[in-house]
């Protein structure tokens, strides 16, 4: 990638943090690569990450293996993160894209997180 186009992407980042209300609920942070999908529940207050699970986890590759698409496997994957965050008894977080287009597969993701009653 050329540095315009980083430069391009770190403001977008940048942008969209600032948008975020830090501080007040736990962040979903969500990352894309060609093949797998990472999410990531973090508290910016203790700068912890309390939940965190991707396509790639061991305890969930087995299932994952066994859908066709990306858009089925990050779905699969927001359902299950969605299920340990409300077994934490935490009921609404924020969203971070994490400058992806709320789009295919990051759209899936969130959908099937609020699918298991969690406010996102």
């Amino acid at each position: 990638m050329n540095k315009k186009i980083k430069r391009i992407i770190s403001r977008r980042k940048k942008s969209i943090k600032s948008k975020l209300t830090l501080g007040k609920y736990p962040r979903l942070v969500v990352y894309r690569s060609n093949i797998h999908l990472y999410a990531q529940l973090i508290d910016d207050n203790s700068a912890k990450t309390l939940a965190s699970i991707s396509t790639n986890d061991k305890k969930i590759k087995k299932d994952v293996s066994k859908l066709d698409s990306k858009v089925l496997k990050s779905s699969f994957v927001g359902e299950k993160i969605g299920e340990h965050i409300k077994n934490m008894k935490i009921k609404k977080v924020i969203f971070d894209r994490n400058g992806y287009m709320y789009h295919g597969r990051v759209k899936a993701f969130v959908e099937s997180v609020r699918k298991t009653g969690l406010n996102v």
